[in-house]
């Protein structure tokens, strides 16, 4: 597992698409950069620090600078390749993905304390596994077209490798978040469908929690009856989905207490909470403190 912080781009040095029709062994090599590997076909064998991997059709999988790496057997093989640097990345050993998967998936922290709610919404750091395979034909598709975006870019005018990388970064995290998502989903006793409708309901609660959310909407939204989705969603999260609303609702109203001089009333209502009495007795709920007692104790902070 490579641990990626996603708020420095990462620069791209060399990017490429290579079609081997004919058996082909990889060279022996030590480089002083990472190198991504996307396989569309074929095989790749490989060693990497006597480690040895078989790459096949939706495999990716990165090697790691200062690192001996060679090919093993002779194979045809399409792939596309990203070498690139990185100031900030480091290779983890994680024994146990769960926890990692409900803090960057369901944004819960079963070890915190709901008033450090927001430390796993600020996390910056993105999970990148080092050899993963795409298995969803959707995700796979995606990534697909992903690379051939990157590789045009990349071959344009020089300016466009800032996009490309951008597009690199993107393509990280979407991949660390398949791979949290698919060991969540493995971990859950519930039926495919009804995690997808879990995880469709995230993505909108995050999208609209600014509005008021009834249970109407959700399931209009979701085209599921909401008291079924209210018991699975609480056996996936942890929470129901009223409390799981207000969570993200406080901690957007934490972030403007912190960042803006906005009033208390105007900082309830950009967060879906109209009433300013209603506002503040949610926020003291989940944070232990007023709005006024926060914020004050954030200007004396700082």
């Amino acid at each position: 597992m490579l641990a990626i912080n996603v708020c420095i781009v990462p620069k791209i040095k060399l990017m490429g698409y290579i079609s081997y029709k004919n058996p082909w062994i990889h060279f022996k090599r030590n480089l002083n950069e990472y190198v991504l590997y996307f396989i569309k076909s074929g095989e790749l064998h490989l060693q990497e620090n006597g480690c040895s991997f078989i790459l096949k059709r939706g495999d990716i999988f990165i090697l790691e600078p200062f690192l001996d790496h060679e090919g093993t057997e002779k194979h045809v093989c399409d792939y596309y390749y990203i070498h690139f640097e990185h100031p900030d990345i480091q290779s983890l050993q994680i024994e146990d993905l769960l926890p990692l998967a409900k803090s960057f998936i369901l944004e819960d922290n079963q070890t915190a304390k709901e008033s450090d709610f927001d430390n796993m919404q600020n996390n910056d750091t993105c999970y990148f596994p080092k050899y993963y395979t795409l298995t969803n034909k959707n995700s796979l598709h995606q990534t697909f077209h992903a690379m051939n975006e990157m590789l045009q870019l990349y071959k344009r005018k020089h300016y466009n490798r800032s996009l490309t990388a951008l597009k690199f970064s993107e393509l990280l995290i979407e991949v660390s978040r398949d791979n949290l998502m698919n060991k969540l989903q493995g971990n859950n006793r519930k039926n495919t469908k009804s995690f997808k409708k879990v995880h469709a309901l995230l993505d909108y609660i995050h999208q609209y929690y600014t509005r008021k959310i009834t249970s109407i909407d959700i399931e209009r939204e979701l085209e599921c009856n909401y008291d079924y989705l209210n018991r699975v969603f609480n056996e996936v999260t942890g929470h129901t989905i009223t409390r799981y609303i207000n969570l993200v609702r406080i901690n957007h109203a934490k972030e403007l207490i912190e960042a803006t001089h906005l009033s208390i009333g105007e900082i309830g209502y950009l967060t879906g909470l109209e009433d300013p009495f209603y506002f503040s007795k949610v926020f003291k709920k989940y944070v232990g403190l007023s709005p006024i007692q926060y914020d004050k104790k954030i200007r004396e902070t700082t």
